[in-house]
């Protein structure tokens, strides 16, 4: 009996202590949304950037009247999208056609994903007024579709009212809303809790128990392609793609097919935060032909580009970038996705803080929030998700899109590239 005691004194009680503060030190840093960016910047770009969805639509607005006034038959014109709370939600479409041969079309899309607009607006005001201009339009025009999804945008949601991830819901396929997510259902249950939201609760503060539990039945890559592919069976889920098209996609479809007729050779850059390191600008483009992907290469040669073959990655279905190339069947075609990262998803603690964010939010939409103070930091936490408030992270995240912009841009616009 003594022996036993004393190995319950020295041996288990010790490591009893050390596994409660390992879980309690994990759980603290799990719960902070805290880094020191100090990335290297030469310029302040924080003008670009709206405080609102109000304020970004607004001043796109005043960019395109500017254009319809510099340049010849720039059409601009908002799609009004409808809701069950809100009379006032647009998709601002502003096409301006190439003056002279028309080669090229660039589009640029902006807020898929309703909260991530913030980012997606600076980058669009970002081209607009350094790299729009008589020489550019020469042989290349441009259409850029700001909000897509405008009540995620307004709403810090990034989801519409539908709750439907645009991501998920763009149809380049007939039978996208019958896709079977199997590895879905497996892990419904963690990412989908049916009760209201207490940030402080246990059961909160040690999901990433939980979450390591179900990477230990399989691995993180096979939990969040499971999670992120997207679903098309539970209207309440994360990453619900919906069961038919969203009316902003029914929308947007004729006046791709119309503005885009007249082109031959389109590239699509569709502007999102959230996935990967923090403060890197990824680069994901599409699967594609072997010379469209040469070329691809080519005109952004000196970038990384993710091509979906690593271990981190995850492929989804129903995306906005597809269903454009989609309607432009034979052409030229060069989709890529930019994705500016900010909680270094990339990693197992960033990945699983990531996910949590979403769980709560959608939790607390379905469900309800056990307090006031609980709603308003999962919100606050969404947003920095999606649109850090550090100035340092703003400011890089265009210094790094002009880089690419100064490359990319002139090598699409050449004839023989």
């Amino acid at each position: 009996m003594k022996t036993f005691t004393k190995i319950l004194k020295y041996v288990f009680l010790p490591l009893l202590i050390v596994i409660v503060a390992v879980l309690l030190y994990i759980s603290l840093g799990f719960g902070k949304l805290d880094f020191k960016d100090d990335f290297t910047v030469t310029e302040d770009y924080s003008a670009l950037y709206p405080d609102s969805y109000e304020s970004a639509r607004d001043n796109f607005r005043t960019l395109s009247a500017d254009l319809h006034a510099t340049y010849t038959d720039v059409q601009y014109f908002p799609l009004w999208v409808s809701s069950e709370t809100d009379s006032d939600l647009t998709i601002d479409i502003c096409y301006i056609p190439a003056q002279g041969d028309s080669l090229n079309l660039l589009i640029m899309s902006s807020g898929v994903h309703g909260v991530e607009g913030y980012v997606g607006h600076a980058a669009q005001q970002l081209f607009l007024e350094n790299y729009l201009s008589d020489e550019f339009l020469q042989n290349t025009g441009v259409l850029l579709l700001h909000a897509v999804n405008p009540f995620g945008f307004k709403y810090t949601r990034r989801v519409t009212e539908n709750n439907v991830d645009m991501n998920r819901n763009s149809p380049s396929t007939p039978d996208l809303y019958e896709t079977r997510n199997e590895g879905y259902s497996q892990v419904y249950d963690l990412i989908n809790p049916q009760k209201e939201v207490r940030i402080g609760s246990l059961e909160n503060r040690f999901f990433f128990v939980k979450a390591i539990n179900e990477i230990r039945k399989a691995s993180l890559p096979v939990l969040r392609q499971a999670v992120l592919q997207g679903q098309y069976t539970y209207p309440e889920g994360l990453y619900f793609g919906g069961h038919k098209p969203e009316p902003q996609i029914e929308m947007l479809e004729p006046v791709i097919v119309q503005i885009t007729q007249p082109y031959n050779r389109i590239m699509i850059l569709d502007l999102h935060t959230g996935y990967g390191e923090r403060g890197k600008l990824h680069l994901f483009p599409n699967p594609m032909e072997d010379e469209e992907r040469r070329k691809l290469e080519s005109m952004f040669d000196g970038f990384d580009i993710d091509w979906g073959d690593t271990d981190d990655f995850y492929t989804v279905t129903g995306d906005f970038a597809g269903f454009v190339g989609s309607l432009n069947p034979g052409k030229e075609f060069y989709p890529m996705v930019f994705e500016y990262g900010t909680l270094n998803s990339q990693t197992t603690m960033g990945s699983l803080k990531s996910i949590h964010i979403m769980i709560l939010e959608n939790q607390g939409h379905q469900h309800g929030f056990a307090s006031a103070k609980d709603s308003m930091r999962v919100k606050a936490d969404l947003l920095e998700m999606y649109f850090p408030e550090s100035e340092n992270w703003r400011n890089f995240s265009m210094q790094q899109t002009r880089d690419v912009f100064d490359v990319v841009l002139p090598r699409f616009t050449m004839q023989d590239y």
